[in-house]
């Protein structure tokens, strides 16, 4: 369940069913360890449900962690089209002229590596 939240393919149903799932297991283990296992979740079910949600409702990672809800951009008033985005990214997703066009992120063929991220000089790659 927590694979398809962090892939952005969770339903609010599955709160519900972690929550009751995790109740079950501490209610009806017969060791601490079984016991205890499931706090984590129900921590965070409990302090972050807002970041469940936002994975859920609006596929997006506010923490900017979950690969598979990551995107890239890149921010045309600082980029300097100096090409290192362009020459750093392994999957040839960003095209433009250096010196002369400002660069951009084809989405459809970006792999998400984040290369080009921490390859700007300038801040002009933005993650969302």
């Amino acid at each position: 369940m927590l694979t398809k939240i962090t892939d952005g393919e969770g339903t609010m149903e599955m709160l519900d069913e972690m929550e009751e799932l995790c109740n079950e297991i501490k209610d009806t283990a017969l060791c601490g360890l079984g016991q205890t296992a499931p706090n984590p979740i129900l921590s965070t079910l409990r302090y972050f449900r807002d970041e469940y949600e936002a994975h859920i409702l609006e596929k997006r990672c506010p923490a900017h962690v979950c690969k598979n809800l990551l995107t890239y951009s890149i921010n045309p008033t600082k980029c300097r089209a100096c090409s290192i985005c362009a020459r750093n990214c392994p999957a040839e997703a960003i095209t433009g002229k250096p010196g002369k066009e400002v660069y951009k992120i084809d989405s459809t063929k970006c792999i998400k590596c984040g290369l080009c991220l921490s390859n700007c000089r300038f801040g002009a790659v933005e993650r969302h």
